[in-house]
């Protein structure tokens, strides 16, 4: 796997478990946003949004900066990278796996064919 820790892993899988926060970074990957912007789409209080973006922080899924009193959000995908050789080594093995039922199916078709050629009138 890459250059990433178990707990790092876990914060990454936790921050996209939530709807609210998958929804925060698909806006973010348009454009940074301000911690208002972020909450105006569901209607929640700033200290439930900064809460939200506190845990995407953690999965460095989310830089912050402050200008002024504003708290700007900024998407850093970087550590989803992690998430995506863990599944793509499970992807690799159902795709394995499937060839190999594929094949199975393949030789049984291969043998009724040959049983219906045989039995023919």
């Amino acid at each position: 796997m890459v250059n990433n820790t178990q707990a790092q892993l876990d914060a990454v899988f936790h921050a996209l478990a939530d709807q609210t926060r998958r929804a925060m970074l698909q806006n973010l990957a348009a454009q940074p946003r301000t911690v208002s912007e972020l909450a105006e789409p569901f209607a929640m209080s700033l200290a439930a949004a900064s809460k939200h973006i506190k845990v995407l922080e953690r999965a460095g899924l989310v830089q912050r900066r402050i200008e002024g009193r504003t708290h700007i959000c900024q998407l850093d995908a970087r550590p989803m990278h992690g998430g995506m050789e863990w599944i793509r080594h499970y992807e690799m093995f159902w795709h394995q796996q499937l060839d190999a039922l594929e094949a199975v199916l393949k030789a049984e078709d291969k043998v009724n064919k040959k049983k219906r050629t045989t039995h023919s009138p």
